[in-house]
């Protein structure tokens, strides 16, 4: 039984490892399919240890291990092989074998976030910095849903590299981001996480898989306000 947990785990590894063979073949849709699939085996395989009472340290790390590969490598191959063929200003076209490189940035970047999460005791009901598979499935739909308008002209590059710089300052940052744990089912108490599911729903209905990346936007963009709505009751109360 005390198997079971880190086998699921591996499964998880093992969807992010044939990610990655299909975003060197520019398979981006199967590629974010085995993201996806690694994103439930990961669901699962914390919830399976929990419920069979199996944690142990080496789960938190093969854990940790699966979720770079599948969450951090497998994007960043998407993202190497779109800079690989997307078109570039003449300026920087002879960096176009070099440059792409520069997304595997955001596997490193993955690493840290993950590291910082099994040591941050901050996190056990919310997140601090964007969560590695929200950033996986951010990317992963991008580069699908958009991949016209990222192909069409050649500044796009310049575009693309400086959301990379973004999203691997989301991954490491110490912005506070809601979980979507439920420790009551009150709209007053829950009532950010109720608008993020109905506004999400409707987004993914209307764009299916295109609209992951604008979901995610979404989250990022409402725990920002979330922040600042919350920082500036503290102040009023600590007024009164």
């Amino acid at each position: 039984m005390k198997h079971i947990p880190n086998a699921i785990t591996c499964c998880n590894l093992i969807c992010g490892c044939i990610a990655v063979v299909f975003a060197l073949r520019g398979l981006a849709p199967e590629a974010l399919a085995f993201i996806i699939l690694g994103a439930v085996f990961d669901f699962f395989d914390g919830m399976t240890a929990r419920l069979l009472g199996v944690s142990s340290p080496i789960g938190k790390e093969l854990d940790s291990l699966a979720d770079d590969v599948t969450f951090g490598v497998a994007p960043s191959t998407m993202l190497f092989h779109e800079l690989s063929v997307m078109d570039y200003p003449t300026g920087i076209e002879p960096l176009r074998d070099v440059l792409p490189y520069a997304a595997f940035i955001m596997a490193a970047f993955s690493a840290l976030r993950l590291a910082k999460f099994n040591l941050d005791e901050r996190q056990a009901t919310s997140f601090i910095g964007l969560p590695t598979p929200a950033n996986a499935l951010f990317w992963g739909s991008l580069l699908i849903g958009a991949q016209t308008a990222i192909e069409s002209t050649p500044w796009m590059v310049y575009v693309v590299l400086a959301m990379l710089a973004v999203s691997c300052w989301l991954l490491v940052s110490e912005i506070p981001m809601f979980a979507l744990k439920f420790k009551h089912w009150g709209w007053n108490e829950n009532r950010l996480k109720y608008i993020f599911i109905l506004t999400s729903a409707v987004l993914l209905i209307i764009f299916r898989v295109a609209g992951i990346a604008p979901v995610i936007a979404w989250y990022v963009l409402l725990s920002l306000l979330q922040n600042g709505f919350g920082s500036e009751r503290k102040e009023a109360s600590e007024k009164h």
